[in-house]
């Protein structure tokens, strides 16, 4: 590895790049090491030896001051050999995040709730994780905002500290976000989730790390760390080849990359040993599995690889394309058992030319033959959707071919967004941008109509019965017990945790609202 190393007059200021010799695709973006000066001036200037001079229990000599040198009130030290990693997004990013858990488990440290008492907000850990979404500009606010205890805790505790920001943020604002929050230690992609551990090897060098290039995703020699006890997110496929002109995730997550079958039903097998009864395949765009393999595979065949695994009783996946979604896939999740009920399938608008100003690569005549082959192939099958209002350019007209596409199919959840500039992108700098205050206007007109069609959709199930997992007690009423149908509802009925848990049961529907049901459980459950 070759290190490029910055050094301040008055105090070491860490590393800025790191890149694989005679590898083109490198660890980190050495071709910043030149303005790596820029953040190290911007740095901290306390001196990492004053502190290691000191006792822990004593660290609070080192002046408590926020990033304007305002003093503020003193905080705890860091509970040394702990990790807390805080998630904010997609499912991709959980499944992440659990990789990072296990590779970080493996590199001796323990989570931080093992360590505090209950009620103490207050404590830190010595590895703090910030893993983030950047799809929607509100998540990267929450980051910052949330970033802000952390830094201060890294001002007053500078050698104890490290500092982490992963995910799709870390790898659009690079340096921009360096120079924000200079206290910021290590930058990786997600990418880099299972090799943390190494990155923050580095870290205890004295260097910031900067890892966002491109390179091959090797399969985990760690297991993740998996925070639910209920379903095992598998990344089947990373990355995405599309270039939708409102998305960052291209830029964010790389090209694709598919794990092979072999790798992915060893997984499989591992959490049904662990336990699990419920695993959700995951990839930003499904339905592209396989394609950059050699020989290349497809969705569909490894859907029936994996069914047969003993002791999984449901597969679940997201996130589909329209433009590659085929009825051959449809046909075999309706044979396939284990395969529950429930697609989510992006539409993103109902309106032709603002699809193709969108580089979707359908139609929405397109996306409507979709829905009727699932409701050909399994009518009780519920299906969701992404749909985004205010595209910029979006007339009221276009708007109003989205409505028409959602009463036609009449969705069981819609998850809406008003369209927000982002990094990278190419609609981000037309000059078509629509009013925020017309877009406030679209999105609240598409939300009630998904909560209409919602609880027209939930009303069909009053007094079937539906198969449900159990997934824990109810916080608002601890005498109930909540779990999922087949078809991703909630469902909420009486029954004691203890004996339900991570079992399914049989659930007669008494009563319906838009995203939820409730009802009485019948016969043993298994």
């Amino acid at each position: 590895w070759h290190l490029f190393r910055v050094e301040d007059a008055e105090h070491r200021v860490r590393s800025h790049s790191i890149t694989r010799k005679g590898v083109p695709r490198s660890w980190v973006n050495a071709a910043s090491a030149a303005e790596s000066s820029a953040v190290a001036a911007a740095s901290t200037s306390t001196s990492t030896d004053e502190l290691t001079s000191l006792d822990i229990v004593n660290a609070t000599a080192v002046k408590p001051v926020d990033e304007f040198g305002r003093p503020q009130p003193p905080l705890p030290p860091p509970i040394m050999g702990t990790y807390n990693i805080v998630t904010l997004g997609c499912q991709m990013n959980m499944a992440d995040s659990e990789r990072m858990a296990g590779a970080l488990e493996k590199a001796g440290y323990v989570p931080l709730e093992t360590r505090v008492q209950e009620g103490d907000t207050e404590a830190g850990a010595e590895v703090v994780v910030f893993n983030t979404c950047a799809i929607r500009e509100k998540a990267e606010e929450k980051l910052y905002s949330r970033l802000g205890l952390e830094a201060a805790r890294k001002r007053m505790y500078p050698s104890l500290v490290k500092l982490a920001v992963a995910g799709c943020v870390a790898q659009n604002e690079g340096e921009r976000l360096l120079r924000r929050v200079p206290e910021v230690d290590l930058l990786l992609g997600p990418q880099y989730a299972n090799r943390i551990a190494a990155l923050l090897d580095e870290v205890e060098l004295g260097r910031q790390v900067y890892a966002t290039d491109p390179l091959h995703i090797m399969e985990d020699v760690s297991r993740p760390r998996r925070d639910s006890q209920i379903t095992a997110w598998i990344n089947i496929i990373y990355g995405c080849n599309e270039r939708c002109t409102y998305c960052v995730v291209p830029n964010a997550r790389g090209l694709e990359q598919s794990r092979t079958r072999e790798a992915i039903r060893a997984e499989v097998e591992q959490v049904a040993a662990e336990g699990y009864r419920e695993i959700v395949l995951l990839g930003q765009n499904i339905d592209a599995y396989g394609r950059d393999l050699r020989p290349r595979d497809n969705f569909t065949d490894l859907l029936e690889y994996v069914h047969d695994v003993p002791g999984i009783e449901r597969i679940r996946y997201a996130t589909s394309h329209p433009r590659y979604m085929t009825e051959r896939l449809i046909q075999k999740c309706a044979e396939l058992s284990k395969v529950t009920e429930y697609f989510h399938v992006p539409f993103q608008s109902g309106n032709d030319k603002v699809l193709r100003e969108m580089s979707r690569g359908y139609t929405a005549e397109r996306f409507r033959r979709i829905a009727a082959l699932i409701r050909h192939y399994s009518p009780d099958a519920s299906i969701s959707a992404d749909a985004i209002v205010g595209f910029p350019g979006e007339s009221e007209e276009e708007f109003q071919d989205t409505l028409a596409l959602m009463e036609h199919v009449e969705f069981d959840q819609v998850h809406t967004a008003a369209y927000s500039p982002r990094p990278h992108t190419p609609a981000a700098v037309w000059d078509t941008q629509v009013d925020e205050e017309v877009k406030s206007r679209r999105l609240h007109e598409i939300n009630e109509l998904t909560k209409t069609h919602a609880a027209r959709r939930s009303a069909r199930m009053l007094g079937r019965v539906v198969e449900v997992l159990v997934e824990g007690s109810n916080p608002k009423n601890p005498a109930e017990v909540f779990g999922r149908s087949r078809q991703n509802r909630l469902v909420f009925f009486e029954g004691d945790v203890e004996k339900l848990w991570n079992k399914l049961v049989n659930v007669r529907v008494n009563e319906t609202m838009a995203f939820r049901l409730r009802g009485e459980m019948e016969g043993e459950p298994w």
